[in-house]
């Protein structure tokens, strides 16, 4: 990063003012400037702005955080504990405090990256409005990150369609910038992931194709097997079940390969998917229960196959069996049921738990209350058919068929939107 740049950064985060830093030093207006790259400052001027600052101009420690930046940057993408990330991080960040380095600029719109992977939706949106001050500094290969990493904030949150003008914004400047072969398949996966929230089921497999063609020349089996799921779901969506099913298991195998327990069980939950949807219950809950009964799967995908089995379960009237689940579903969501990462397996096995014992009130107050309302706030419409559904047949025997008549209404309206997405 620039001087001028930095130290309006560096300004910003620490809360002080323009008339703050420039007291006694130069006027408002010439401090503006330097920030703004419209002027020069001497080498004294920068010492003493950089000084009340509290930061130092050491080259030497620019090396250092250089080439810590460069291994964090590469945790930010490859399976590694939380804590390893953080602990990177607070390590260059206290450097970064003290010293202006030529990875300032990229350290910090890596930040966004990193609060959005850590789920810290608030951190991201803070850091991606100061760092809109010196956007209009940055050179291509900082606009190209920029841009990705506001995308990754954009999908957390749901908004796949912000998300892919991001990521699009992000593929042009790709011919103008020297980025290496990985981080341009990285955008290419990436968009493939967005166009498959968005059901664009053919655009996902052509970019998911498109990056496996690299990570494959990489020899990068762990992103080679990401692709391969991406491509699993795509045709198990255009119902070309062998192909699906021959992708999810090539991403078992690589996941197998290297002792990839997260890579095995999220191709198992994807099998899961196919042969349920093929109507092989047997074959969905031999995959589905692979994944529960692995205690080191992260939390969200345990709670995913956890309640596939109480709905595979539910359909097949095996009620002991949906207990069973249910149960694991209360033991592995304590103490966070108010969690909004896990607010839809809580409605999920809370339905099921209030049909199945009949409690006809708090079935109902739960679903039309709130379950439903919070599946149209994300626009779920593969659920709204699910439940609006199970609405409509839970009106049908208890004989209230206008009710009924409403939500078959209402299964229909979500399917059409599914269909059409």
């Amino acid at each position: 990063m620039e001087i001028g740049p930095f130290i309006k950064l560096n300004r910003i985060e620490q809360g002080m003012t323009q008339e703050d830093l420039a007291d006694g030093i130069v006027s408002m207006s010439y401090l503006s400037k330097i920030e703004n790259q419209r002027t020069t400052a001497s080498a004294e001027v920068t010492s003493l702005l950089c000084t009340r600052l509290g930061v130092e101009l050491d080259n030497e420690r620019n090396v250092t955080i250089n080439d810590k930046c460069k291994e964090w940057y590469k945790l930010l993408f490859e399976f590694n504990d939380r804590d390893k990330i953080v602990s990177a991080y607070n390590e260059i960040q206290e450097l970064i405090n003290k010293t202006h380095s030529s990875s300032s600029a990229l350290f910090e719109i890596y930040k966004v990256r990193y609060f959005s992977l850590l789920g810290e939706s608030d951190q991201a949106l803070k850091q991606i409005n100061t760092l809109k001050e010196i956007s209009s500094t940055f050179d291509n290969s900082h606009q190209f990150y920029w841009y990705k990493f506001r995308g990754n904030y954009n999908s957390m949150n749901g908004d796949f369609n912000q998300a892919m003008r991001m990521y699009k914004l992000a593929e042009e400047k790709i011919v103008n910038t020297d980025l290496n072969e990985e981080d341009k398949a990285d955008l290419k996966y990436t968009i493939a992931v967005t166009h498959s929230k968005l059901r664009n089921t053919l655009e996902a497999i052509d970019y998911a194709e498109a990056a496996l063609h690299t990570f494959m020349r990489k020899y990068n089996f762990i992103r080679c097997a990401e692709c391969h799921i991406i491509l699993g779901i795509s045709y198990r969506r255009i119902r070309m079940y062998d192909k699906s099913i021959k992708n999810h298991n090539l991403a078992k195998h690589l996941g197998e390969l290297n002792n990839n327990k997260q890579i095995i069980q999220l191709a198992n939950q994807n099998l899961g998917y196919v042969h349920s949807t093929k109507g092989n219950k047997e074959g969905a809950i031999y995959n589905y229960n692979e994944v529960v009964k692995d205690p080191e799967v992260d939390l969200t995908a345990r709670l995913a196959a956890a309640t596939s089995l109480i709905k595979e379960y539910y359909m097949i009237d095996h009620f002991d069996k949906v207990r069973e689940m249910i149960d694991k579903g209360f033991y592995l969501l304590a103490d966070k049921e108010d969690n909004e990462l896990y607010k839809l397996y809580y409605y999920i096995i809370y339905t099921y738990h209030y049909a199945l014992e009949a409690d006809d009130e708090k079935f109902e107050f739960l679903v039309i209350d709130e379950f439903i309302p919070f599946l149209k706030k994300h626009k779920d419409y593969g659920n709204l058919v699910v439940y609006n559904s199970m609405l409509g047949n839970h009106y049908e025997q208890i004989k209230r068929y206008k009710d009924a008549a409403y939500y078959y209404q209402q299964t229909n309206l979500a399917y059409e939107n599914l269909t059409t997405i």
